[in-house]
């Protein structure tokens, strides 16, 4: 191998190629990061951070038609779409500039191919682009992400993707939202307060154009609107990459086979993120790349830990969950549920947000918590706290005795751990000095 050959090159600038990038540097590795576009990929331009700037405005809509309950008199707030969008750019410019590590990869040793153009395979270990240099490398760990799922369906092409909310000139009066996992749910919550009249649909047989039809169980039916949204699913970037080229594998989902070590079918070849069909978020597919590039870069054998990572999304309300499903636990576990409905919680009544719960799931012999799901008010950053919880395998009599500040969302998660305590050892006396830390013993009796 050339000397001026690098000895990793990640393909894919997102949160995955990242941390691979900068995990093989400060290994020693002189390591190539090679991107179609700009430094951040979708995450920074075309993921969690716009859709969660459009998700902050469509809180502050329906905060702002709450003023009146408050004694603050307001008119009806209206939106400037194109200044939103504006708002948008100010927002991913300073999150691509500092929160994407561009300096640390600088200072690591780490050569930056940015505006590459579309990366490929030519041979099991060389890479060329569009507009980068032809590169070979021991060790390769592919990181490029995924994009939308396309249906082969009659008029797809009149539909639209999340992607295509930058390009708009106003928000939609009507909108069709095919697909109701997080994307599909997020887009409907979000035009929703922003004004729009949406429809959500879920498991849509057949799309023609803007006007949906669809079969029940009696007879066709029909749904027209200004936009339709197609967000039935992510699947891996790697059309254009010739995988096979290099002997790599996918899977019949068309995701990068991988290990547990996450090695790909060809040898010195790795992969990290969405492209490999796991948990497709970005604290996942950044603790995959971490892994990914250790390694590859000292040939060590290490494996993923079991995952405990929080899932949500930014809707009206939010939801979100860490750890296990009440129904999964079942299965394997004795389990106690303690839950703690938002309508009975001081912080959400004063906020005017009462709708939702915070569930706990708890194995009746360890008094582990096995998993925590929330719908509601600030639901995703609650999960944080269960997160921390779940893996640290504290016990459920723990959680109900750390003293949260009254009044917060974090006391749903006090009192569901309070509820699911007693339901273990409803003759102690503990569990009444939880509820003490909150301010509001009231209610456990019931």
């Amino acid at each position: 191998m050339p000397a001026d050959d690098p000895a990793v090159i990640v393909l894919g600038a997102g949160p995955a190629g990242v941390v691979a990038a900068l995990r093989a540097a400060r290994f020693g590795a002189r390591t190539a990061l090679v991107t179609r576009d700009e430094l951040g990929g979708m995450a920074a331009d075309d993921g969690p951070v716009p859709v969660r700037t459009l998700a902050h405005a469509a809180r502050l809509m329906r905060e702002a038609r709450q003023l009146g309950r408050y004694g603050i008199s307001a008119g009806e707030p209206t939106l400037d779409y194109r200044r939103l969008l504006a708002r948008v750019r100010e927002v991913t410019g300073p999150v691509r500039a500092h929160a994407l590590l561009r300096d640390e990869l600088q200072q690591a040793g780490v050569t930056l191919y940015e505006h590459a153009g579309t990366a490929r395979f030519v041979a099991p270990h060389v890479i060329e682009s569009e507009n980068g240099p032809r590169l070979r490398a021991a060790n390769v760990i592919v990181c490029t992400g995924g994009v939308s799922r396309q249906l082969p369906l009659p008029g797809f092409e009149l539909t639209s993707t999340h992607s295509d909310a930058w390009r708009l000139e106003s928000a939609p009066d009507s909108l069709l939202v095919i697909g109701a996992g997080a994307t599909g749910v997020q887009v409907a919550s979000i035009f929703n307060a922003l004004g729009s009249r949406v429809t959500l649909f879920e498991a849509a047989p057949r799309i023609a154009g803007v006007r949906l039809v669809y079969s029940g169980s009696d007879a066709e039916a029909q749904i027209d609107a200004t936009l339709a949204v197609v967000a039935v699913g992510w699947v891996a970037n790697t059309d254009r990459l010739d995988l096979a080229v290099a002997g790599v594998e996918t899977d019949p989902r068309g995701y990068i086979k991988v290990d547990s070590q996450l090695r790909t079918t060809a040898p010195g070849i790795y992969a990290a993120g969405d492209v490999t069909g796991h948990l497709m978020v970005v604290h996942e597919a950044a603790r995959e790349a971490y892994l990914a590039a250790t390694n590859a870069t000292v040939g060590s054998t290490e494996v993923l830990p079991p995952e405990v990572s929080p899932l949500g999304s930014f809707t009206d309300p939010e939801y979100a969950s860490v750890g296990l499903s009440e129904a999964t636990a079942r299965e394997t576990h004795d389990v106690v549920v303690g839950t703690e409905g938002f309508g009975t919680m001081p912080r959400p009544i004063i906020d005017g947000r009462p709708t939702g719960f915070c569930k706990l799931v708890v194995d009746r012999g360890q008094h582990t918590i096995l998993g925590c799901h929330i719908v509601g008010e600030r639901a995703v950053e609650l999960a944080q706290l269960a997160a921390l919880a779940v893996a640290s395998g504290m016990k459920v009599e723990q959680l109900a005795l750390v003293p949260f500040s009254f009044p917060t969302y974090a006391n749903a998660l006090g009192r569901a751990a309070v509820r699911a305590a007693r339901q273990l050892d409803s003759r102690s006396g503990w569990a009444d000095e939880g509820m003490a830390w909150d301010g509001v013993v009231a209610g456990l009796d019931d």
